[in-house]
């Protein structure tokens, strides 16, 4: 390798009472660890953001939804700050699922066996009611399916899927909701991995002749691809949602901003571990690629990142 000269000096830095973007431009200066990698995040989200000719991709796995991070997702998707959802069912399952019950706070330490018999879920530490989930969202979704299908609907996409479960039952409060207001989509490549795609398999067996086309949020993936200008993605966690995103990236040469947020490390070689920069050695980050990885959890992560990239803006 070529010899660098390094000249940025690591700077000392002291916090008060202040906004999240002046912590995250002190980070920047602090030269260390993954506080500097998220201040970078920071400085790539709201470069993203304010660029007009990027198409803004937010991925993110469904588990988040249980908790209150819920409602920064539905902000992004509100504010404009996401024009495509790459995400998973249990997204659809729990969106639904609180529109009409709520889920509890619990702890990791519970003892689910006893959880079982009182008629809980957990879900880390948060609890779901047994009844406020499969019960629930048979009872929601099997006559919205009824009313589609009386309606002539003998085929659809899954995104299409999404908009009419925003459209026709949930209201401000809901992630969905806003995905069908704002004309969002929202792309679910494992529709059948959760409860709103057993429903669809269910409603089915009564009506063979109805089917999800699992290419229509394909095409419109595709369009998006090869309709932007540029492309950029804040990938939340790991698995289907990030990859899906970054396959199809590669058709147009790779994403143009990527910064991707995990848990997850390289070293078993899985997907989730890998860091964005892998993903230029296979086209699916441009090589020129704004990119980071930032490594921690989202629930504490994201908040911070939104909060400094809207700052960024506002400045």
């Amino acid at each position: 390798m070529p010899r660098r000269r390094f000249s940025e000096v690591v700077k000392d830095y002291e916090v008060g009472v202040e906004p999240a973007t002046s912590i995250a431009e002190k980070m920047l200066t602090s030269g260390g660890f993954t506080g500097r990698h998220f201040a970078e995040a920071v400085d790539i989200t709201a470069a993203m953001w304010r660029d007009p000719r990027c198409f803004k991709i937010l991925s993110f796995p469904a588990d988040i939804i249980s908790t209150g991070l819920r409602g920064v997702i539905r902000q992004l998707t509100r504010d404009g700050h996401a024009d495509m959802l790459v995400t998973t069912c249990g997204m659809l399952d729990h969106d639904v699922a609180r529109s009409f019950a709520p889920y509890m706070k619990g702890d990791f330490r519970l003892d689910d066996k006893e959880l079982l018999k009182a008629g809980y879920h957990r879900l880390g530490n948060v609890l779901v009611p047994r009844d406020s989930y499969g019960p629930l969202l048979e009872g929601k979704l099997q006559p919205l399916l009824e009313e589609l299908y009386s309606e002539g609907r003998r085929e659809i996409g899954a995104s299409e899927l999404a908009w009419a479960l925003g459209e026709r039952l949930l209201n401000e409060d809901s992630i969905l909701y806003w995905a069908a207001k704002r004309k969002v989509p929202v792309v679910i490549p494992g529709l059948t991995d959760g409860a709103v795609g057993s429903q669809v398999w269910l409603f089915t067996q009564r009506h063979r002749d109805f089917k999800i086309d699992v290419l229509k949020d394909e095409e419109i993936m595709s369009d998006s691809v090869f309709e932007s200008k540029k492309m950029g993605a804040l990938m939340l966690g790991g698995g289907i949602s990030k990859h899906h995103t970054i396959w199809w990236a590669q058709f147009r040469s790779g994403l143009d901003y990527a910064v991707y947020l995990t848990t997850a490390m390289e070293f078993d070689g899985s997907l989730s571990g890998a860091l964005v920069r892998e993903a230029i050695s296979w086209g699916k980050v441009k090589a020129k690629a704004r990119e980071t990885t930032v490594h921690g959890d989202v629930t504490v992560l994201l908040p911070f990142l939104v909060s400094a990239a809207l700052g960024k803006l506002k400045d």
